[in-house]
């Protein structure tokens, strides 16, 4: 059955410079079929094994960078995190080659209640992970399950976003240089109904993309009986009390509001500041963001590049004017500028109100709507008023004093005295409140040991019981 041409458009241009074809239902089954074959060897092999040929991954990479990375600019448009991306899958390959090397001795002991039996627990590794990737870090976000489950002994299958799909073509080159790894790594091309068929077809899934789509994932795999762990969406609030460093709090929100122009799900969408430091924070961010410049026309210069996907810059759009609508004071961008493709510029909004779309809408834009406040209690009260609840930030004089705060807000990851430490910080689990996810933390050893089963064995020592002892003769009320 011949595929579906998908048409992609080039983020810096705005025009659909692209075409790909989705593999059919009947070329997903088979693939699947082929890596369940294959993963046996893959599995038996040993963990050794496994981590000389993802070094070998690793290296390839490095030898191989530039079409790869060539290919994530067309993806995203942007140069210096497309790098950033290529340059960082060798060092997390060594991450969890220590966290799987240290994971790897099973669990013994004796029952407590029976102690004439022993038990070990060991790992039993899913056989078949499948991987549906966004286009905000295409490459970051397809291997950061991906190795981890390779390294567990399972084999995976990756989707890439049909909005990125470029660089698909250079890393599937890379990986055929590995004959080993090529069996039991596999990319294909599609869309939702790539995805859809590639749920079915596989014992755990890795989703990372919105809520919508992500519970349309979650139900399909419990009709399956199948794992899906779950990173979406985010909302994530800052706040800043009365005695915080403005300047180092300015700095930070605005960093992490706007890096990748705002395509991030740990990005920082909404800022609480105490009301007697609040206008000169406002005066502080509105001066940072007046210096950021959009990075066009020449890639090599300027901090924000395009808006990846054409329809999340019809929601940033909307959002702005529905601010301005109900009385918002837009200080800085405040519009979506066409320079072939979309970008916006940094939109510092203050005079918000609770009914306003940016205030419960993820934005995956560089908008910061600033709110007062006047009681600790308040902010906290405002930063939960959210579905979401990915992660947070808290800035104050002491680190100690911005932790009491961090603790009370409902999200998995609090960044004190600094914004979206999550994004870099891989060591520390944490898992999604609300409905930013499902799932064990892809984060540390739990990264790792969510690809396995346990497995008990239990050992009597001792004589049997016999049915006589179950008799209800020896019964004694």
């Amino acid at each position: 059955m011949t595929g579906r041409k998908i048409q992609t458009r080039n983020p810096r241009t705005g025009l659909m410079d692209y075409q790909f074809t989705a593999n059919s239902k009947t070329d997903i089954r088979q693939t699947c079929q082929k890596l369940r074959a294959a993963r046996k060897n893959w599995c038996d092999s040993g963990l050794d094994y496994r981590i000389s040929i993802l070094r070998s991954f690793g290296t390839a990479l490095k030898d191989n960078h530039k079409e790869l990375t060539q290919a994530l600019v067309q993806d995203t448009g942007r140069l210096g995190i497309s790098i950033m991306e290529v340059d960082s899958i060798a060092p997390s390959i060594e991450r969890w080659v220590k966290i799987a090397t240290d994971a790897q001795e099973p669990t013994h002991g004796v029952s407590t209640a029976l102690p004439f039996i022993s038990y070990s627990i060991d790992k039993r590794p899913y056989a078949l992970v499948g991987v549906i990737s966004p286009w905000n870090f295409p490459l970051t976000l397809a291997l950061i399950d991906a190795i981890p489950a390779l390294l567990a002994g399972a084999a995976v299958i990756i989707k890439p976003s049909e909005v990125t799909p470029r660089f698909a073509e250079p890393l599937r080159a890379i990986i055929a240089q590995i004959p080993e790894l090529k069996s039991v790594l596999t990319i294909i091309d599609g869309d939702g109904e790539t995805g859809q068929t590639l749920v079915d077809q596989v014992d755990v899934i890795c989703f990372t993309g919105s809520v919508a789509t992500g519970r349309k994932v979650a139900e399909q795999a419990a009709r399956n009986f199948s794992v899906a762990f779950l990173e979406l969406g985010g909302k994530d609030p800052a706040i800043v009390l009365e005695n915080a460093d403005l300047d180092r709090a300015a700095t930070a929100i605005l960093r992490a509001s706007i890096i990748n122009s705002g395509q991030g799900c740990q990005s920082i969408e909404r800022v609480y500041v105490a009301r007697p430091i609040f206008d000169e924070f406002v005066g502080e961010l509105v001066a940072k963001a007046n210096k950021v410049r959009l990075n066009t026309p020449d890639i090599h210069a300027g901090h924000l590049g395009p808006i990846i996907f054409e329809r999340q810059a019809d929601i940033i759009e909307d959002q702005i004017k529905d601010a301005r609508e109900k009385g918002g004071t837009i200080h800085t961008g405040g519009q979506i500028e066409k320079h072939g493709g979309l970008w916006c510029a940094p939109t510092v909004i203050t005079d918000i109100t609770s009914d306003m779309l940016i205030m419960s809408q993820e934005t995956f834009g560089p908008l910061l709507p600033v709110i007062a406040f006047d009681k600790v209690d308040d902010a906290i009260t405002m930063a939960n008023d959210s579905e979401f609840g990915l992660s947070a930030s808290v800035f104050a004089a002491t680190a100690e004093e911005a932790i009491a705060v961090g603790q009370r807000i409902e999200a998995g990851a609090i960044s004190i005295n600094d914004a979206a430490l999550t994004s870099l910080m891989y060591e520390a689990e944490k898992n999604s409140f609300k409905l930013s996810g499902m799932g064990a933390s892809r984060m540390g050893p739990s990264g790792y040991l969510r690809f396995f089963r346990k497995q008990s064995i239990m050992t009597n020592n001792a004589e049997v019981f016999t049915i006589d002892q179950f008799d209800e003769v020896n019964s004694k009320p």
